[in-house]
């Protein structure tokens, strides 16, 4: 839990230039406070952010945490930006204050089942872990087999396996929630080797090329701590007995369980359907649907950075776009991966889904994002899973349209908006590895998507 550590001085709006070295804050920091540098004991970045909303002004600025000597004395100055603030740090727990008469059994070990294990191995409660997937060592020959030849492993893909889908995709940090507990998770991460200015940057990312050891660092703890994790294990069924949980079906074998945490992410669906068919309450909710559209990225750092791109202290640009249609329906750019990758990404034999995935550099020549829809549970069906049956019928769509081999179906953006099928592509290079079916993206995926998708693309490129 959070607890209070010390008291500090977070001072903001602190800026550097492009050609300005780090080296520089403590310089600025005590220009600021109007003290002398011995009464600075320590200090650190707390947030940065670039600001680039103008080309004559491009800069990095700081929120910076420090100690002074003399605390009050500074605060009496009421120097603005300056603030007196609390200092706080995850304490570990020791151990659980209940008893259990068996393990808690974690399903999944995607980044919720990860921490979920992690926290309960930490608390003493030597969870079990039960992963579908490979462990991440055999899941990357698994993946690159299939991008190479097509052949998939409908266990141990891109969605299912150690690490879970972000394992293969840019490993970008985002959350919403103001939650104190957020920053032991980074701190975590940082522990297991990801690199430590994730624990401040405005938009961290580690890159599936750090992230395929640092799961492999933080099962070795859970492992440690008395866990146990097996990889290639199923779910099939749960023992239920006068309405209670009393264990797990797991390839078989019966497994004793009071305390069942599913982390089972978005492509389970067998898992799903078996939950509800053991009287599991389950509600329909909305999704979204859409397409990646790729750029060069050197047209996004034009874009961005204007005549700056290509600065060396300016990495890949990226961007966050979102649209209200006409039809009232929510469009959105997601997982943006700058110098990444479109990456095949099926759990389904006979299904295309495409993901997005960067490596730490960023420095391939395309970017990608993708480009989502809403859907609404009125959309699909009445019942819960009528939604995965609405997306399952996508997925065997795009597998036919890309040829029956998991190509996957492609359009050039001037064709979409133009509504002609693409007959070959143009100057941006698809880097999607099993190769494209030129198409028109209008015959796989519902009108209220596509023109939405059309009056999207037509607003986000002003704003962009």
């Amino acid at each position: 839990m959070p607890e209070k550590e010390s008291t500090m001085l977070r001072i903001q709006q602190i800026k550097l230039s492009l050609d300005e070295s780090v080296e520089l804050l403590p310089l600025k920091l005590i220009k600021k406070l109007r003290i002398p540098k011995e009464e600075l004991l320590s200090w650190r970045i707390y947030k940065e952010s670039l600001d680039a909303r103008k080309e004559t002004d491009v800069h990095f600025t700081y929120c910076l945490d420090c100690k002074v000597r003399h605390e009050d004395a500074v605060l009496n100055k009421h120097i603005k930006d300056v603030t007196h603030v609390q200092e706080y740090h995850y304490v570990y727990p020791k151990e659980g204050i209940v008893g259990l008469q068996n393990r808690p059994v974690v399903v999944g070990f995607g980044p919720a089942g990860m921490f979920a294990a992690l926290l309960l191995a930490q608390m003493g409660y030597c969870p079990l872990v039960i992963e579908r997937g490979q462990c991440v060592e055999e899941r990357v020959k698994s993946v690159e087999d299939f991008w190479q030849s097509g052949s998939l492993h409908p266990q141990s893909n891109v969605q299912f396996g150690e690490g879970g889908a972000g394992t293969f995709s840019d490993g970008k940090l985002t959350t919403r929630s103001k939650d104190l507990r957020v920053h032991k998770v980074l701190e975590e991460l940082v522990r297991f080797g990801a690199p430590a200015d994730i624990l401040y940057t405005a938009h961290p990312h580690i890159g599936t090329d750090l992230l395929r050891d640092i799961v492999k660092q933080l099962r070795k703890e859970i492992i440690a701590l008395g866990g146990e994790v097996r990889f290639s294990c199923c779910l099939q069924d749960l023992i239920i007995e006068k309405g209670e949980l009393r264990g797990i079906v797991v390839n078989g074998e019966q497994i004793p369980a009071e305390q069942l945490i599913l982390s089972i992410g978005h492509s389970a669906r067998d898992t799903y359907r078996m939950l509800q068919d053991r009287g599991v309450t389950m509600h329909p909710k909305a999704f979204a649907i859409g397409a990646r559209i790729e750029h060069p990225q050197t047209l996004i750092d034009q874009a961005q950075y204007k005549g700056h791109a290509g600065h060396p202290r300016l990495h890949a640009a990226e961007y966050r776009l979102t649209h209200t249609a006409s039809n009232g329906r929510g469009v959105y750019t997601f997982c943006m991966c700058p110098g990444g990758s479109v990456v095949p990404s099926a759990s389904m034999e006979g299904g295309v889904v495409v993901n997005g995935m960067s490596e730490h550099a960023r420095d391939q020549e395309n970017a990608n994002s993708a480009l989502l829809v809403q859907i609404r549970p009125e959309d699909y069906g009445e019942h819960a899973l009528d939604g995965i049956a609405y997306q399952e019928a996508l997925e065997r769509k795009a597998f036919q349209m890309g040829g029956g081999n998991y190509r996957a179906p492609a359009q050039r953006v001037e064709d979409f908006l133009k509504h002609k099928a693409s007959q070959a592509m143009g100057s941006v290079k698809p880097s999607y590895a099993l190769g494209v079916t030129p198409c028109d993206l209008h015959a796989l995926l519902p009108d209220y998507v596509t023109s939405a998708m059309e009056e999207a693309i037509i607003a986000m490129d002003r704003r962009l």
